[in-house]
């Protein structure tokens, strides 16, 4: 399998900066809370001093989804709708060990970290890419999508879109669940420094994946001059 982002995608974005992870061997029954709870106190203790529309990675992703034409008030990246709802309710929401640490170390670091499970990504290939109109997007409820023409989204091979938005909705059809046991864990910035603050993001979720489960990880960051990653048996 191959994950990259479009020459398009770069060329219109040159300050994007971009990690992947592959992990073998997560599953449903390790206990994550207690460290996804000190990132989410981090995050927290952020927001009491600043709310999340002014952090700079949260503006740079405003400025992103402008440029795209895409209300960045009405469809918020991944991480700015998970700091605001911290910031709102206390807390975030549980979902499965390793989403709920990806989405502590999201609104830690104030970046979009996309969990999806591998064995639900048709290959060889997924690409970020701008939609065509004829991908299908599964939302997490059921319903049948088809991005707009230009939509950047995450496309695989059968051509499938794995995100709405670029980095405002993952999809339903791979989701990490109870059955997961490889997934691929992308990071996306667009701030000065990106690239520095995914280096340590990536190392985290290795090392907290490599503490919890008796897994098999590759990383990459992902650049215009080395924009894929390889990863899968």
């Amino acid at each position: 399998m191959r994950f990259r982002h479009a020459e398009t995608v770069w060329a219109a974005f040159p300050e994007l900066s971009s990690g992947a992870l592959y992990a073998t061997g997560v599953d449903a029954s390790a206990d994550t809370g207690p460290r996804a709870a000190a990132y989410t106190a981090r995050a927290a203790a952020r927001l009491a001093g600043a709310t999340e529309g002014e952090f700079p990675e949260v503006l740079a992703w405003r400025r992103t989804f402008t440029r795209l034409g895409v209300k960045p008030t009405q469809y918020r990246c991944a991480s700015e709708s998970l700091l605001r709802r911290l910031r709102k309710e206390g807390s975030l929401p549980r979902i499965h060990p390793l989403v709920d640490l990806c989405n502590a170390l999201s609104v830690a670091y104030g970046v979009p970290v996309a969990v999806l499970d591998a064995d639900r990504i048709a290959g060889p290939l997924l690409e970020v890419r701008p939609a065509r109109g004829n991908e299908t997007y599964t939302a997490f409820g059921g319903g049948v999508e088809h991005p707009a023409p230009g939509e950047v989204t995450f496309v695989d091979s059968a051509g499938r879109a794995h995100a709405r938005r670029w980095t405002h909705r993952q999809s339903g059809y791979s989701a990490v669940g109870e059955r997961t046991g490889r997934v691929l864990v992308v990071a996306e910035a667009m701030h000065d420094g990106g690239a520095e603050m995914l280096s340590e993001l990536l190392k985290t979720v290795e090392e907290e994946v490599a503490a919890h489960w008796s897994a098999v990880t590759t990383t990459a960051l992902l650049t215009q001059d080395a924009p894929e990653f390889v990863f899968g048996p």
